[in-house]
């Protein structure tokens, strides 16, 4: 009995890390977004700010990835560049560049929203999983979350074509790092470190072959977002989400997500004064709704 209820305290532990981490982990997403959106407005490009987003996290875990190595043993090269690509280097570029010509609330539909639904993808035509009706009407609903946002641009012109192909690529490439890293061995803190050493490394190499303007931005620009790239996103977020998806799974980690675009939309209004209409707030709640959907919460199995 003393040893049952042991192993039941620690599963509970476990949940509960679980948990907040995936809550963690959408706070810093829908504040990373409304950053990433204002240093639009500033004279940092994203090179500048990847060099930011995983030069904090490279120092910080420099114990870990030093200990490691470069290309730890066991890993296989395949995973851990697909592990770089979709979380690092080459999935910042993508979104950040989408998303300084994207309106905050409309990222948060795009990327968000897109982020389970490609995970669901790659399982149903990879890994040959099975989705029952419930995640097929939640795959569905996303669908037609981002549909809205299409027609809304269609009718008024408000996005550009490139947020409605660089922002799902970005999901696309965030979907198949979730994958990686679950068949990966391992720890969240580890796969961090080795994403964070790696992107910064590439961009040190773009920053030498087309330049940077960290030193002449104004100071207080450089630590917003050393604070909302560094500490927050590329640092804290990527180790809670390690966490999360080692405690509860993928399904039950991405159900989370359902709340990124809201609060996306939310802040897009209260702190950078965009204008949110009823085609965004409808955006917004169909896709979060789908996302939940989809992950499998409210199935019978």
């Amino acid at each position: 009995m003393s040893v049952l209820a042991f192993t039941n305290n620690e599963k509970s532990t476990s949940t509960s890390v679980g948990y907040a981490g995936a809550v963690v982990t959408v706070l810093i997403w829908a504040a990373w977004i409304l950053a990433t959106r204002h240093s639009a407005a500033t004279q940092l490009g994203t090179i500048d700010i990847g060099l930011i987003r995983y030069g904090v996290p490279a120092l910080v875990l420099a114990p870990v990835w030093l200990k490691t190595g470069l290309l730890p043993k066991g890993v296989p090269l395949g995973l851990l560049a697909t592990m770089v690509a979709g979380a690092g280097a080459v999935f910042f570029q993508l979104t950040t560049s989408a998303i300084h010509s994207t309106p905050a609330s409309a990222a948060g539909i795009l990327l968000g929203g897109s982020m389970p639904l490609a995970a669901a993808l790659i399982g149903i035509f990879v890994f040959r999983e099975r989705p029952d009706f419930t995640r097929l009407l939640g795959l569905a609903a996303i669908v037609a979350g981002v549909g809205i946002l299409l027609v809304r641009s269609l009718a008024g012109a408000t996005l550009p074509w490139s947020s409605f192909v660089l922002l799902p690529m970005g999901a696309i490439l965030w979907a198949s790092y979730t994958h990686a890293f679950r068949r990966s061995g391992l720890t969240a803190v580890q796969a961090s470190a080795l994403i964070a050493i790696w992107s910064f490394l590439i961009h040190v190499g773009l920053a030498i072959v087309f330049g940077t303007s960290i030193a002449s931005a104004p100071l207080a620009e450089v630590g917003l977002q050393i604070l909302s790239q560094g500490i927050l996103s590329g640092l804290a977020a990527t180790v809670a989400y390690g966490l999360a998806v080692h405690a509860l799974g993928g399904t039950q980690a991405a159900a989370f997500t359902a709340i990124t675009p809201v609060l996306a939309t939310i802040g897009a209004g209260v702190l950078l004064g965009e204008e949110i209409g009823i085609a965004e707030i409808a955006a917004a709640v169909v896709t979060g709704i789908g996302v939940a959907l989809s992950t499998g919460i409210a199935s019978r199995r």
